[in-house]
């Protein structure tokens, strides 16, 4: 009798062992999945402005993807070529009337010294100055304007299209005006622009074409073709814009494409 109960009790011992691992203190046998780290919840980025944008990456059609985007940036292009021809107008006459030795009035001479402030020029009235002044006031085909905007937004997709209104993928260089970019290469203190509306964007835009060294090119290209009583093609301007992307000559090409691509778009 004794060797049996002491069998039971050496076979209950074995069984107790073997389970004492996967027992826990409150005797419910742990499930090891509990043990897993939460995964961490991506905070949602909030915009830096309070423009309501379409959801352009809900789109399901192409067709009324590209419709919803030119219908949303266009005006803003359009809006600020009328500014500008409106600028080019008074430049002109003001060169006009100093060549026959007229002199200026008042209003006048105040309005072409804001513009050539503007523009980053010497406020001297003079012939030079305005000839200079005018090379630098013209109009950026709606064309090439949209599809940059397409371009570098990704059809308004971008997390710098989307958070800080940047159709355009401009930098700027003080801590703190605009939007970090996450693959930043160590060492780089630039930021990706941040703007609070659209046609803030689409202004710093045109005057970015307008007066920086890099696009220079551009600004002859389009001088003579007005000095040839051309039209001002977009095909033909973005030879001046080399210096827009690192990938140069590719990224002109793959410009001129969308933009043939798209006509049917342009004047919906």
């Amino acid at each position: 009798m004794l060797k049996i109960i002491f069998q039971f009790l050496l076979t209950v011992f074995f069984i107790w062992a073997l389970a004492y691992p996967f027992i826990q203190s409150d005797g419910v046998v742990s499930d090891q999945k509990t043990t897993e780290q939460p995964k961490k919840i991506k905070k949602k980025e909030k915009p830096l402005h309070n423009v309501k944008l379409p959801k352009f990456s809900e789109f399901s059609d192409v067709k009324e993807k590209k419709r919803a985007f030119f219908d949303f940036i266009r005006p803003h292009v359009e809006a600020e070529n009328k500014k500008i021809l409106q600028q080019r107008a008074k430049l002109e006459i003001a060169r006009m009337m100093l060549q026959n030795d007229l002199s200026l009035e008042q209003k006048q001479s105040k309005d072409i010294v804001k513009i050539l402030k503007t523009y980053g020029l010497p406020t001297t009235l003079d012939t030079l100055t305005l000839a200079h002044a005018l090379r630098r006031v013209d109009v950026i085909p709606k064309e090439l304007a949209l599809m940059q905007a397409a371009n570098e937004s990704a059809w308004g997709t971008s997390r710098f299209a989307r958070i800080g209104l940047n159709f355009f993928g401009q930098w700027c260089y003080s801590k703190g005006c605009g939007m970090v970019p996450r693959r930043r290469n160590s060492g780089a203190a630039h930021e990706v622009a941040a703007f609070k509306s659209v046609r803030a964007a689409i202004n710093s835009y045109f005057k970015n074409i307008n007066t920086h060294s890099a696009y220079k090119d551009l600004r002859v290209i389009r001088e003579n073709l007005r000095l040839e009583k051309k039209q001002i093609k977009a095909t033909k301007l973005t030879q001046g814009l080399m210096s827009y992307s690192e990938r140069g000559e590719a990224y002109i090409e793959e410009l001129n494409t969308m933009i043939n691509q798209n006509r049917a778009y342009f004047d919906e």
